[in-house]
Parts: structure tokens; C-alpha cells; sequence
């Protein structure tokens, strides 16, 4: 997926594993096939996953990764990941990695109503933002900070999308949104809300909220940036429920709407070839921002 993707199979795997956890076998490990698209995984028997950066990564990167994690499980009200171990890198596979704990669940399909789904969503962004920052900002890493600091980033994807979406609609939704106004402060976020990140149970309608992954970047954040979820997730209806029961106002509802555009362009064309769901989700967002009746007012 990536150019300087690196390569790990299940044998260096399984002895990268046994420096860190000794007694482990080979088959104890099994290589898993996901959306995922920024680590390698392998779990390991039933209780834990290896997740391998599939760019390489320092130790600080991954410690700070392993740190968050586990103050994001601390606070999330539904199970998420532990960190267990922190691996060094071999001639072999030349990057720092980790061990956590193995959540159960499926990923939510964000293709029909999930009314229940959205008040756990709710309630799981209300929670996050309930941590104190301890007097922490936005690190400047990825998505949650200024919009217009994207310009590049959206301008290279609208020139990539040609034919997968109306891209003289979506740069102009982009023109009118980059323009909001700056959070008056940050909040806690765990700043990735896809679908593939998050877990659930029970019945296709009636899905419950049954675990959170990929918490290790759980920081200081527009507190927008979570309802990017709404947009992944969720129809019209769904939606203005999550809107309601978190109260969002139309600032704070619109700049959620910026990050999910800012996330979605880069997903259809970048992973068109290389991760098919990945490229799908994004083009299934861009749908509904596109067609969105408030969005539309904007710019019309």
C-alpha cells in the first residue's frame, strides 16, 4: 500500500514475538488479513495481536503509541487494547513494534440504520472528552488542528478523484468549510473513529458499541474531529441523533464535517488498487457529504 512499505512474514514474525514473549511457537502466531493500513498484524494464541508498522518506526514513536493506548483503555467505556510488550527492530524487520491485548468483535458495516450504535458513539465521544488534557494542545500531527493547513494535502486528492465523486462540488464544500473558525480549545480525542477501528455486537439494526481499537494516538484535539464517525457511520437520521445527543452546535457539526471530508478524499483514490474496503469507505463518505442538505446550503 505504501512505497517503502516493508516486508515481514510469519516465521520473522514469530521470532521477532519470542524475543519479547519467550516460549512463543510458530504456530502460536497467525498472520491476519485486515483493512488496516498502517501496521501488520499476527495474533498470537487467543489472548494477544503483534502489530508490525508497515513504514518504519522509532522506539519513542512506538512507546508513545503503547502509552496512549493504555490511557485510552483507562478511560474508554468499552474494552479496547492494552499494551503488553514493546519489540525492537532485527536485520530482518527494521522497526520498533508492540503487543496488546486482543478486543473481540465485528467492524460495524456503516450501510443501514444503527440507531443504538450511534447513542454508544455518543457516549463513548462525550466520555473522551470528559479526560482533562492535564494542559495539553494538539500535537500537530495529522488531523485536529487548523483546517486550512490541508490545503496541499485536499488539493493533491481532488486532482487524484477525477470520476469517482463531483470533485468541483467537494473543492467547493472544502473552500467554504476550511474557513471556520478555530476551536476555542481542544479536547481528548482518539482522532480515528473509522469504522474499522471500532467493534460491535449483537444484531445487524441493533448493534452495540463493544470495543474501540487503534487508541494510541488518544490526545488533544479539535473536539470535532471524533464526529467523523457520523459521516463514516451513519444515514441523515442516525446522524441528527448523535448531533442531538452530544449537543453539537453548527460550528462544531461543521468542522466534523471538514475532518471526515479531509479523511475521506484521501482514502478512494489512494487505496482504489491496494485496500478496496479502505477506497470504499471513503467514496461511501463522500456520498453523504455531497448530498447532505445542510453541506449543500453552504454552497450553494
Amino acid at each position: 500500500m505504501h512505497p517503502d512499505q516493508l516486508a515481514l512474514d510469519q516465521e520473522t514474525a514469530a521470532a521477532l514475538i519470542r524475543s519479547v514473549l519467550p516460549g512463543t511457537s510458530l504456530r502460536d502466531v497467525r498472520a491476519l488479513s485486515t483493512t488496516g493500513t498502517e501496521n501488520a498484524l499476527f495474533r498470537i494464541g487467543a489472548d494477544l495481536v503483534a502489530r508490525f508498522p508497515l513504514r518504519p518506526a522509532e522506539e519513542d514513536a512506538v512507546r508513545r503509541e503503547a502509552d496512549a493506548l493504555n490511557a485510552f483503555a483507562a478511560r474508554c467505556p468499552v474494552n479496547a487494547p492494552r499494551g503488553v510488550a514493546v519489540g525492537a527492530p532485527s536485520d530482518a524487520y527494521p522497526s520498533w513494534w508492540s503487543v496488546q491485548t486482543w478486543v473481540e468483535g465485528e467492524h460495524p458495516e456503516g450501510t443501514g440504520p444503527e440507531p443504538l450504535l450511534a447513542d454508544d458513539l455518543a457516549d463513548l465521544i462525550v466520555a473522551l472528552r470528559a479526560v482533562d488534557t492535564g494542559g495539553r494542545v494538539f500535537d500537530r500531527r495529522g488531523r485536529g488542528g487548523t483546517l486550512p493547513t490541508h490545503d496541499e494535502w485536499v488539493g493533491e486528492c481532488l486532482a487524484q478523484s477525477t470520476g469517482l465523486f463531483d470533485v468541483g462540488h467537494a473543492r467547493a464544500l472544502w473552500e467554504v468549510l476550511r474557513t471556520l473558525p478555530d476551536p476555542t480549545h481542544d479536547a481528548m480525542s482518539h482522532r480515528d473513529l473509522t469504522p474499522f477501528n471500532l467493534l460491535v455486537s449483537g444484531q445487524s439494526g441493533r448493534h452495540r458499541l463493544a470495543g474501540v481499537l487503534d487508541g494510541g494516538a488518544f490526545g488533544p484535539a479539535d473536539p470535532a474531529l471524533d464526529l467523523v464517525a457520523a459521516w463514516h457511520l451513519f444515514e441523515a437520521g442516525d446522524r441528527r441523533r448523535l448531533r442531538t445527543r452530544l449537543g453539537s452546535d453548527d460550528r462544531e457539526w461543521r468542522r466534523g464535517a471538514a475532518w471526515a471530508l479531509q479523511q475521506a478524499l484521501g482514502l478512494g483514490w489512494y487505496y482504489a488498487k491496494t485496500n478496496p474496503p479502505m477506497s470504499q469507505l471513503g467514496l461511501r463518505t463522500m456520498g453523504r457529504l455531497l448530498t447532505d442538505p445542510e453541506l449543500r446550503r453552504l454552497t450553494a
